[in-house]
């Protein structure tokens, strides 16, 4: 007898059948998260667990956009990548493409290890159904907004802490979007980050699993189903809290007025402190930046020891680790001063 194919949306044992039975979703639904193509910006613990349910689920194309490199301090709560990942010194998106590729060989899986920035977020979600939210900081989020509102693409806000969770679906055509409910990203040290307050991870997958819901109803044009509150829980203190968005005034900057102060470099800037990290990114000034990773390897031989493959170049200064990519991006671990880190990264990787 032939094998049917597990891939086959009729197939009643296939990779889908539990799925198919769930009223809403159906073959219909199936097919149209197959043709669907989602960005997901950020691979750490909110982006690596949206990538599995979304690639498990069946979109049919994920776009990974991460800058970061896998560190024992993240398997704590970032269940899609383990030891054997950091021993082979992969950046995040990597890593995540390779695992991705195991569970779901149908899925289109493009990882993108690069910074987003105002320079490079409208390339990053060009052709998306739908961007998710994986990052860990506001900047970053706000810049999101701003390319999703000027595109009209739908995307979900998600963010976690302690054991603190918050998720807000951003659909186009009105409010509210983020600036509705944040006009401004707070000033440096205002918040409390994961390196202060820590993060556990069941927190992790419940603010993923809300993104995740919200993000398959979109995919699947089922738009009145999608939750349009503000939802906010702290599972330590056993607390859930939805908030109608309805009556904000409006004028929002981003969505009434369509001012896109983010994509156009409001707060943009060359260092970013990273949460959680006592690190420090540094962009280089210039664009196009490309780095021969093996010929710099050569050049910097006598500074200290050095691990390079394709992703990176990692350098060990005395206290100071210093992981340098082809785009000219350096992260600067063992320090949250950015003036030590500017300095460094002048040194070792010139100006």
């Amino acid at each position: 007898m032939k094998e049917r194919n597990n891939n086959d949306l009729k197939n009643p044992q296939g990779r889908y059948s539990r799925q198919i039975l769930f009223g809403p979703v159906g073959e219909a639904g199936q097919r149209k998260l197959r043709s669907s193509s989602v960005t997901l910006i950020g691979c750490g613990a909110l982006g690596s667990t949206l990538a599995s349910m979304m690639v498990r689920c069946g979109v049919g194309k994920i776009r990974i956009v991460d800058r970061d490199f896998l560190e024992f301090s993240n398997l704590q709560r970032q269940a899609l990548f383990d030891e054997a990942d950091i021993n082979k010194n992969l950046p995040k998106a990597e890593a995540a493409a390779r695992k991705l590729r195991l569970i779901n060989s149908e899925v289109d899986v493009i990882p993108i290890v690069a910074d987003v920035n105002h320079e490079s977020i409208e390339h990053f979600i060009e052709g998306a159904d739908l961007i998710l939210d994986g990052t860990d900081n506001l900047q970053t989020r706000f810049l999101i907004n701003d390319a999703a509102v000027k595109h009209n693409i739908p995307w979900i806000y998600g963010a976690c802490l302690a054991a603190s969770g918050m998720m807000l679906a951003v659909l186009p055509g009105g409010k509210p979007c983020l600036r509705c409910l944040f006009d401004q990203p707070p000033e440096p040290g205002q918040l409390e980050t994961c390196e202060t307050a820590g993060i556990l991870g069941p927190t992790v997958g419940v603010v993923a699993s809300f993104q995740a819901m919200e993000a398959i109803k979109i995919l699947m044009g089922n738009r009145e189903a999608v939750n349009r509150n503000f939802v906010s829980f702290e599972l330590w203190l056993n607390r859930i809290h939805q908030m109608s968005l309805e009556n904000l005034q409006d004028g929002c900057t981003c969505c009434g007025e369509r001012q896109f102060d983010f994509l156009g470099g409001k707060g943009s800037l060359s260092t970013i402190s990273l949460c959680g990290r006592n690190s420090v990114q540094v962009r280089p000034r210039v664009k196009g930046v490309a780095i021969d990773l093996a010929e710099f390897a050569q050049r910097l031989k006598e500074a200290g020891p050095i691990m390079q493959n394709e992703f990176m170049l990692r350098l060990q200064l005395a206290e100071i680790e210093m992981t340098i990519f082809p785009d000219g991006r350096a992260i600067i671990k063992g320090t949250n001063n950015i003036e030590e880190a500017l300095s460094l990264y002048a040194k070792y990787v010139g100006h």
